[in-house]
């Protein structure tokens, strides 16, 4: 029972020790007084003889002492010791605190007000009103993102690098008059020096994350950082993987309808199925061709846009539509239709893109594993990849 219990208190963030404590210590010490009336012979006796609340609050304080939150002999009620297990809260060291206060932010487990401000004080970080997330397939560079970034929260999910930046959005206050900023800089001149970005700013993070493949989050409420991180390091799974001038950093904001449309795979594969049908029984080479124009007749609203999009001539891109018409009657005029076909087209060149970066990643894994030349890498691969922004 006890073992249990110290599990579960372990397996939660340190600032929800105590209220973990306070929920399970009166059932504990119950179960434990059954156990001794049914176990020890002459304890159900003097039961009857004692107030039940008395011993059970004595095996609660037999118990709070066990767990380190009271001193033996100590006098006290259960919530005076409890409160004392508060205050060693406070005495966390600020590194195990900002961990803990990362781990809190971006659980699954909703976490208290009070234990998130407990955690923020202790970790010396103020709670703010709204974070930002990045996500890094390199661990290691925590230490330089630290310096380069500022007071963020760094942690790691998984085999990835993740930081909240705290109010990204946040006003940084008025900007000093020119004139007075030349007068205090001296000899500078503000029109030649322009202030640099935020730290939180586009521009900002793009500089600090040069050289490397990151992805960040949206904007969201300080209670809802899980939700960036969660779709900063889906942005990262679908990213090619590169490094050196050819390492970019994608923003989730640039990929919220891909992000929408890719959020379940299967649904993908099943909407296209459904919609596309009409288009098993043409050859791979056919089907391409024609995926194509339907997609960019839907996207320019007509055959010279799509013509002008595909690079071919108009009277082209009017036969192959003749041939679309034929195999998908006149649902093609209605508008829900429209919508539910270019959902599907937009949904397998995706999938098509995806498949293509994991293939790739996959014999990059291969080759690092077994030692073997990283050779020329397939040709087309980040032409294709940048289908979207990526």
């Amino acid at each position: 029972m006890m073992g249990e219990l110290v599990n579960r208190i372990w397996s939660r963030p340190r600032g929800e020790w105590t209220r973990v404590l306070r929920n399970e210590l009166p059932s504990l010490a119950d179960e434990v007084v059954e156990n001794l009336r049914h176990r020890i012979p002459g304890f159900a006796e003097l039961l009857e003889d004692s107030e039940r609340d008395k011993v059970r609050w004595g095996v609660e304080q037999a118990l709070l002492t066990a767990l380190g939150h009271r001193k033996a002999g100590e006098d006290g009620a259960g919530e005076q010791a409890a409160a004392s297990g508060e205050e060693a809260l406070a005495e966390v060291p600020p590194e195990r605190a900002r961990r803990d206060l990362f781990e809190a932010l971006i659980g699954e487990v909703a976490v208290s007000e009070r234990t998130l401000v407990e955690l923020s004080r202790a970790a010396r970080w103020p709670l703010p009103e709204t974070v930002q997330a990045i996500a890094l397939p390199t661990p290691g560079e925590a230490p330089q993102l630290a310096a380069v970034l500022g007071d963020t929260l760094i942690g790691a999910v998984g085999d990835e690098l993740c930081l909240l930046i705290p109010d990204p959005d946040a006003d940084p206050g008025p900007t000093p008059d020119p004139g007075t900023a030349a007068a205090q800089e001296g000899e500078k001149d503000p029109e030649r020096e322009p202030t640099p970005a935020e730290p939180g700013t586009r521009a900002a993070l793009e500089t600090a994350l040069r050289g490397r493949t990151a992805a960040v989050g949206h904007v969201v409420p300080l209670n809802d950082a899980a939700s960036s991180l969660r779709w900063a390091r889906r942005l990262l799974t679908l990213a090619p993987a590169r490094s050196g001038p050819e390492a970019r950093v994608l923003f989730v904001d640039d990929h919220l309808s891909m992000l929408l449309l890719l959020q379940d795979e299967s649904l993908v594969r099943a909407l296209a199925a459904r919609w596309l049908k009409p288009l098993v029984g043409l050859t791979p080479r056919q089907s391409e061709r024609l995926q194509m124009t339907l997609l960019a007749w839907l996207e320019g609203g007509g055959a010279p846009e799509a013509a002008k999009a595909l690079k071919v001539h108009p009277q082209t891109v009017r036969y192959r539509l003749r041939q679309i018409e034929k195999l998908f009657g006149p649902g093609l005029r209605d508008p829900r239709i429209r919508f539910e076909l270019e959902m599907a087209l937009r949904g397998r060149r995706l999938m098509a893109q995806v498949d293509r970066i994991r293939r790739h990643a996959s014999r990059v894994s291969r080759r690092t594993r077994t030692g073997a030349p990283p050779g020329v890498r397939p040709l087309g691969i980040a032409r294709e990849a940048r289908v979207n922004g990526l």
